[in-house]
């Protein structure tokens, strides 16, 4: 069986988007790592944890063609990561929209910039689809973001035993030329 391609979102007026690599384990750790982002996660995530995340992200890069990439400024400055994986709600195979944002780039407008360039990738890759953010339910800056590219909750995931998570989507129709 063929290997998809491996896809990029198009660089926004203020964001370029790139693969994860292993010397990106500083930038990630120190995100994943922080208490502030993750506090919606069971736990910060270790240096170990970190370097399974880039590995993670790699596999789907392969796989799938896509996982969430580096975001950084056109001057280089590490933002996050944002990107496109396949998730699970409820034992249903979904594709979600997934952002994190360092705590001195938050506040800026970055993740919705990045979410909506990955929008507008999954719209010409796989339209039409119902999009998704998993989220939650305490989350409002990350449903924030959601509500802004046009998401409304669609549902909820009861898959995981520590929390219901809300399910953000949107339906995305192929674009008219």
């Amino acid at each position: 069986m063929a290997l998809p391609p491996r896809l990029l979102p198009d660089p926004t007026p203020r964001l370029r988007f790139r693969e994860m690599v292993g010397a990106d384990l500083d930038r990630i750790a120190a995100m994943l790592g922080d208490p502030d982002i993750m506090a919606f996660y069971p736990a910060p995530k270790t240096r170990a944890e970190s370097a399974e995340w880039i590995e993670r992200m790699r596999t789907r890069y392969t796989e799938d063609g896509h996982g969430l990439w580096i975001i950084e400024t056109h001057d280089g400055d590490f933002v996050g990561d944002c990107g496109l994986t396949w998730q699970s709600v409820n034992e249903e195979r979904v594709l979600e929209v997934g952002y994190h944002v360092r705590p001195a780039m938050q506040r800026r407008g970055y993740a919705t910039e990045a979410a909506r360039a990955c929008v507008e990738l999954a719209r010409r890759r796989y339209a039409p689809i119902v999009l998704t953010a998993i989220i939650h339910p305490e989350n409002r800056a990350s449903r924030g973001v959601a509500e802004h590219l046009g998401m409304i909750r669609i549902d909820e995931d009861r898959a995981h035993p520590w929390i219901v998570r809300t399910v953000m989507g949107m339906p995305l129709e192929p674009r008219t030329p």
